[in-house]
């Protein structure tokens, strides 16, 4: 399974577009983890998943979406609602409660990821606003043989960086 995460684009359409031009047919799913600040029909958006943030003002948007991707729960939130600034229990309570092996969330700006109790939880950064001196960063995770192997890009589809965890 692999899965191509993406989130605070912040109305930069031309980079969702870049990001699903190069990668529709390499994923499983294209992930959006809110503050596009688009419509929800806008077709930036189309082949993505996409949940909304506390920038996106159409009440189209998801607060949250749980997806099965090749049999694998993937939960999907911008972290606004779960106070992710402050802590991952919530997300982690909820990603618990749908049954998630991966969960999905923006809202900081800061690129993460950390396996726990068998979760892996990932924050792609920004792709177009990043804080802390990062780069302008998306994700692309693959579950290999029950190993996650994440690599976080940037804006120009270069690696910054390459973790494993072991599920």
């Amino acid at each position: 399974m692999k899965l191509l995460i993406v989130s605070d684009n912040h109305g930069d359409r031309t980079v969702l577009k870049k990001l699903h031009d190069k990668y529709i047919n390499e994923v499983d799913a294209m992930i959006h983890c809110g503050d596009s600040e688009l419509p929800a029909d806008d077709p930036a958006l189309a082949q993505f998943s996409v949940v909304g943030g506390n920038c996106d003002l159409d009440a189209r948007f998801s607060d949250e979406l749980s997806l099965d991707v090749k049999g694998t729960t993937v939960y999907v939130a911008h972290g606004h609602l779960l106070q992710i600034k402050s802590t991952l229990l919530n997300i982690a309570y909820r990603a618990k409660e749908v049954g998630a092996s991966i969960a999905c969330f923006g809202h900081s700006h800061l690129l993460g990821v950390e396996l726990l109790d068998d979760i892996l939880f990932l924050n792609p950064g920004s792709i177009s606003l990043p804080r802390g001196g990062n780069d302008k960063t998306y994700a692309l995770v693959e579950l290999n043989n029950d190993v996650w192997h994440v690599r976080y890009l940037n804006d120009h589809h270069e690696q910054v960086i390459y973790k494993t965890f072991e599920r």
